[in-house]
């Protein structure tokens, strides 16, 4: 069969989808291939343990994830399998690093810090300008 046969049988809608789905896999393969070129003891040990519990998560994810693909490939609902489940409770624990990861990010208030802005920041009177403010209110002649 030429591919021109093959064409035939099916919507170019879907022979689009097909190629693009055939250049993911080349993707994945890839990566596949980088990630295996490294023993994971290796790559473990260069990062830290919030790193490596992201990096355990993707992996789990992803292989839960191609399990589900595979799935419906052989005919078999995902959703009512266990996979689903288990894609659930991962994206749970994926939550929770990312708040982790949030909260790291976000800025820590430097109370004294705070305090010497605040206080240089509040305008105090002495016997000087005690009749008088810096600003004068709008509208009105400063005397």
């Amino acid at each position: 069969m030429s591919e021109d046969e093959n064409m035939e049988e099916y919507p170019t809608e879907i022979h689009d989808y097909l190629t693009a789905f055939e250049k993911s896999l080349g993707s994945v393969d890839e990566m596949l291939k980088t990630m295996m070129s490294v023993s994971r003891s290796e790559l473990l040990q260069k990062l830290d343990p919030l790193e490596q519990a992201k990096l355990d998560l993707v992996s789990v994810y992803t292989l839960n994830s191609m399990f589900w693909i595979y799935l419906a490939t052989q005919g078999i609902n995902p959703k009512e399998h266990p996979v689903k489940q288990e894609l659930e409770r991962i994206r749970t624990y994926m939550n929770k690093v990312k708040e982790i990861t949030d909260k790291k990010k976000a800025s820590k208030l430097d109370k004294g810090a705070a305090s010497r802005f605040v206080k240089n920041a509040l305008w105090e009177p002495n016997a000087e300008n005690e009749h008088t403010s810096k600003t004068p209110a709008k509208g009105k002649k400063q005397q």
